[in-house]
């Protein structure tokens, strides 16, 4: 059983321009977060994703509807959700230090190991239900860093020390197979 993945961020918010966190705040996309999805079309082979999921915050929606809308089938999924940050859900960005929440939950909110269970369990499903699939997901920072955890056998501190985010180094897509 195996199921491929090929992960995308949504496209840059007004809240990441201002260097906020949104969290699980719905989040608006900036007009180079628009662009950057329509763009994403020519950079990507269609053909071979099957389905996309989304996570079901706007900006993971609006990204992947940009992207994908009236070419694949969209579903949305609260699974992959960015990790919510309680207290600090919109906050200023030095505010979210993941090195301080693997374990410990944000005040009022979920710690990355949570996010990482949710993560477990929507790997599960997939499984059950896109085994020998492509399936593209539209999310979040700290789903992909679980799905590093989970798919690589890493800690969440190597995560977080090997992510993408630190040195620039976006791409048109990750491949993660479960």
């Amino acid at each position: 059983m195996a199921v491929k993945i090929i992960y995308f961020v949504h496209g840059t918010t007004t809240d990441n321009l201002e260097h906020k966190s949104t969290g699980w705040i719905p989040g608006e996309l900036s007009e180079k977060g628009i662009q950057q999805s329509i763009d994403l079309k020519d950079q990507i082979n269609m053909d071979e994703i099957d389905l996309v999921i989304s996570s079901d915050l706007k900006r993971a929606i609006d990204s992947a509807d940009y992207t994908f809308k009236g070419v694949k089938e969209i579903l949305h999924d609260s699974r992959i959700r960015e990790c919510n940050y309680g207290d600090l859900n919109g906050d200023d960005t030095s505010l979210v230090k993941y090195e301080d929440h693997i374990n410990e939950a944000f005040p009022n909110g979920e710690a990355l190991v949570d996010v990482e269970a949710r993560l477990r369990d929507f790997c599960s499903y997939l499984l059950e239900n896109y085994d020998g699939k492509t399936v593209a997901l539209v999310a979040h920072k700290a789903p992909q860093l679980a799905l590093e955890v989970i798919t690589k056998n890493i800690t969440w501190e190597e995560a977080i020390d090997k992510d993408w985010r630190k040195t620039k180094a976006w791409q048109p897509g990750w491949i993660y197979e479960i």
